[in-house]
């Protein structure tokens, strides 16, 4: 079994390739919303080939996408390239968790895949922070359920934003200042954005903790996690294979399902 697995976000897009034991290759694009199934063949195909892959090995695909203006060309992909009906969240896959929010249909694909993701590997009631575009607070329940959460700017659209609207603020790179207390703009923006964010994630655990009633694990995941490890204790695993896992497991449910 070899399975191509799309992960899209608003930023970017990974495709990775899973041959039944391992994943084998991963790669990433950015994510635009006019690019066409025979663009994403043509840069495919060539990363295929320098490993040593070929079209003709994958055998079933499954997608996960939050931009809907970019899934019919995923979709061609698979159709056109890979003579494959993609399985895609949300549509045509058995998730095999509850969703347990007022409207359904408005929880993300990729919320949903972290949601079994975390599930299927950590024990108890969960917070998972995923850090990209977005940053998203996602509670799961102890059966897995997926309970619902919140949505804040992610940092790299808070800093574009700061430096768009204010015209004298530089672009400056995300960093992780020594002090709170910046000696000049750069190092003011620095920690005002770094050190501002790992207060909202600090009071959002600990806010969602109190609500929840229960004690829960807290796992982060996403593109820009990796930047606040070793800055709070707040949270207990950074995990960045989370959506991929959950994305496998969701095509093992809907093969079974399928079979069934």
């Amino acid at each position: 079994m070899m399975l191509l697995a799309i992960e899209q976000g608003n930023t970017n897009t990974l495709f990775a390739i899973h041959d039944g034991k391992d994943w084998i290759a991963q790669w990433r694009v950015a994510t635009e919303t006019t690019r066409t199934a025979d663009e994403y063949a043509a840069w495919l195909y060539q990363l295929m080939q320098m490993h040593g892959l070929d079209f003709k090995i994958i055998k079933d695909c499954i997608i996960s996408s939050v931009v809907p203006q970019s899934l019919f060309n995923l979709r061609k992909l698979c159709q056109r390239y890979f003579d494959r009906q993609p399985y895609v969240i949300g549509e045509n896959t058995h998730l095999g968790i509850e969703i347990r929010i007022d409207k359904p249909r408005e929880a993300g694909a990729d919320r949903l895949v972290n949601a079994v993701g975390g599930h299927i590997t950590y024990a108890g009631p969960l917070i998972i922070i995923d850090s990209g575009t977005a940053t998203t607070f996602d509670v799961v329940g102890a059966d897995g359920g997926y309970e619902g959460g919140a949505i804040a700017p992610g940092i790299n659209l808070s800093l574009q934003a700061l430096h768009s609207a204010a015209a004298k603020l530089p672009r400056i790179a995300i960093e992780k200042p020594a002090r709170k207390i910046g000696k000049d703009t750069v190092s003011a923006m620095q920690s005002g954005i770094f050190w501002g964010y790992i207060g909202l994630i600090e009071y959002m655990i600990t806010s969602i903790k109190a609500e929840y009633g229960q004690k829960m694990i807290v796992i982060a995941t996403g593109g820009v996690a990796s930047l606040f490890e070793g800055a709070t204790d707040s949270i207990d695993h950074f995990d960045h294979d989370l959506t991929l896992r959950g994305l496998l497991e969701i095509y093992k449910r809907t093969l079974a399902r399928d079979a069934s």
